[in-house]
């Protein structure tokens, strides 16, 4: 049994893992520390387990094997290394961190003393997903030529019923986020983008401010190929109804996931019979394990999560690019990041 202590329920989804964590028969939660006692307590309760003031504390004790790290972004690097050199393994919530320079520290701490790091990217191993990626890597839509990827709600709209948006007051933090609507939300099309497309040469980004906050609650990141090739990341956070929607084309044919009716269609010059008069549902979507389940696999197996820690680097890259992009109004090429 891999015993798994919460660090912090800062993040939205930290209730999500915490209940994958209490419900998967290899692991079970026994403490609890975040950066808001008042908060840590409450969920250290919840969980019958014992909550830490002192984090350093936490990471001493020798029955605590690994943590789930939802703390504010810009405490990922100084939490996730001493974790690190603590001995634990460790699942946490994307982006790992706002800066490559950042990133890598965290990846080498961890590579250094060998624990276990999975990165929650979750659309990565839906059947939609894994299906487009194989078609790409078949060949059936030629040259890719353009990937489009929209995923956006309303947490930023005040209503009647959530004067101040349905998210978190501090979603719209500047500091602890590194960014909004694209740092949060458009992580999932953005790393969906890089694993269909591969990393750019350069960025372009336009943030918008519709709420008048201080992170942007719409934004849209170009990137551009060396081969002429584009992909082009949505994200927003002030959209009445909830938005996922995917396009890939390509010189062959072009395929299209939307949440709305959970469907993927492709069409393809390259299929053959009937398959190639028009376009084609895709009925078998297989998916993988989770990214949790994953993580527990690795600890379990002594294994790597090579592809997705290396999807979660590339995906910091790209988010510093934008944000770089988005602040200086000019274009932002990856090789002149702070490694």
């Amino acid at each position: 049994m891999i015993r798994v202590a919460m660090l912090s329920f800062w993040h939205v989804h930290a209730k999500d893992y915490a209940r994958l964590a209490a419900e998967h028969p290899g692991t079970e939660i026994v403490a609890v520390w975040d950066e808001i006692p008042e908060r840590g307590r409450q969920k250290a309760e919840e969980h019958g387990v014992k909550f830490y003031e002192d984090l350093h504390e936490l990471l001493a004790e020798p029955d605590i094997d690994a943590v789930i790290v939802d703390t504010p972004t810009n405490r990922h690097r100084d939490v996730i290394i001493a974790a690190a050199k603590a001995g634990k393994h460790i699942f946490t919530e994307k982006v790992i961190a706002t800066t490559t320079k950042e990133c890598n520290e965290i990846l080498a701490a961890v590579e250094t003393v060998g624990v276990k790091l999975t990165v929650s990217l979750p659309r990565l191993y839906t059947g939609f997903t894994q299906a487009a990626r194989n078609f790409i890597q078949e060949g059936l839509l030629g040259t890719i030529t353009t990937v489009r990827i929209r995923l956006a709600h309303n947490g930023a709209l005040r209503t009647e019923k959530n004067p101040n948006g349905s998210l978190p007051s501090h979603f719209f933090n500047l500091e602890e986020c590194g960014g909004g609507a694209l740092m949060d939300l458009g992580c999932h099309p953005m790393y969906l983008t890089r694993l269909f497309l591969g990393l750019p040469e350069s960025v372009s980004a336009s943030f918008g401010y519709i709420t008048e906050r201080e992170v942007e609650d719409s934004a849209v990141a170009i990137l551009r190929y060396p081969n002429g090739a584009l992909g082009i990341v949505e994200a927003g956070f002030v959209n009445s109804y909830s938005q996922f929607d995917i396009e890939v084309q390509g010189t062959k044919g072009s395929l299209m996931y939307t949440r709305t009716d959970d469907k993927l269609l492709i069409r393809s010059a390259k299929l053959e019979g009937e398959a190639a008069k028009g376009w084609q549902e895709v009925m078998d979507l297989p998916s993988l394990p989770s990214a949790f389940e994953q993580w527990v696999s690795h600890i379990t197996y002594g294994t790597t999560a090579s592809e997705n820690i290396q999807i979660a680097l590339d995906l910091t890259r790209l988010m510093e690019a934008s944000t770089l992009s988005a602040r200086s109004g000019a274009v932002c090429r990856l090789s002149d990041l702070v490694e």
